[in-house]
């Protein structure tokens, strides 16, 4: 998608979850409640499980880069299947036996059960005035920038109905070894990059995310960032939330000192 403002060097780098849509949409709640279950299936003390999991989201950005950074082998209970020879017989019958075993955290299993199985298609909507209000944006660049995986992400954005809105996307390669996430400052250097931004200028960067620690940090190496909160918990507050996303982008006009407020719409 080439930029319908060529001579316009600003990135908007918008988060996807919690930010495209709002906490109400009950996805944050089944998200926590798998999280916690892979935690438990992965051998976290149940009575620990909780505590960790919010532990390494605020440490880590992401509690999947908690888990594996502190348990990168995990105990697991499995069944296996165990075949002997007898020398009075051929074969001998099936044994099962029921083993404790140590694995390496399995990223693809992990994805699959957490982001992959949540029914987003039943708790999401297309949003036409998101998409009218972020078409309308006079910026050089619109980019994700997500914690979330690939898959998970393009997910949301179709359903939202917000496709070919956007330049591209800095998302979460979970297969990556030693993946990089917000608010690591590592993976706003990686966004910087991967959305050209010249000369790697934090000048020309501007967020909205939900995340108070990605903020601080964007604020911290130079961008103009905004910390985008969802007080509504009445789901008919919605309209109240897009109302104020709206007023969001209006406040990263003034950071031009410019009259015109509508310097981005």
């Amino acid at each position: 998608m080439s930029s319908s403002y060529p001579d316009d060097k600003r990135v908007f780098f918008f988060d996807i979850d919690n930010c495209l849509y709002p906490k109400t949409s009950g996805i944050p709640h089944l998200m926590k409640a798998r999280i916690e279950q892979y935690f438990r299936d992965s051998g976290i003390p149940h009575t620990d499980v909780e505590r960790l999991a919010h532990r390494y989201y605020v440490d880590y950005g992401l509690a999947i880069r908690g888990l594996i950074e502190k348990h990168p082998v995990v105990d697991s209970n499995e069944t296996f299947e165990a075949k002997a020879q007898c020398a009075h017989s051929l074969f001998r019958s099936f044994r099962f036996l029921h083993m404790h075993v140590s694995t390496e955290v399995d990223i693809r299993d992990y994805d699959n059960k957490v982001d992959g199985g949540l029914p987003l298609e039943k708790l999401l909507t297309p949003n036409p005035e998101l998409r009218a209000m972020i078409e309308s944006m006079r910026v050089g660049k619109k980019w994700l920038f997500t914690n979330a995986g690939e898959n998970h992400a393009h997910r949301v954005v179709r359903i939202l109905g917000l496709e070919g809105l956007f330049h591209g996307m800095t998302y979460c390669d979970y297969l990556e070894p030693q993946f990089v996430c917000k608010p690591d400052r590592k993976s706003f250097t990686k966004a910087m990059r991967e959305a050209g931004v010249q000369d790697q200028d934090p000048s020309l960067c501007f967020f909205a995310d939900d995340s108070r620690p990605n903020v601080d940090m964007a604020v911290k190496i130079g961008w103009t960032a905004v910390h985008v909160k969802d007080k509504f918990k009445d789901p008919s507050a919605a309209g109240q939330y897009r109302l104020n996303l709206w007023s969001i982008f209006r406040l990263f006009c003034h950071s031009f000192g410019d009259e015109d407020t509508n310097a981005f719409v």
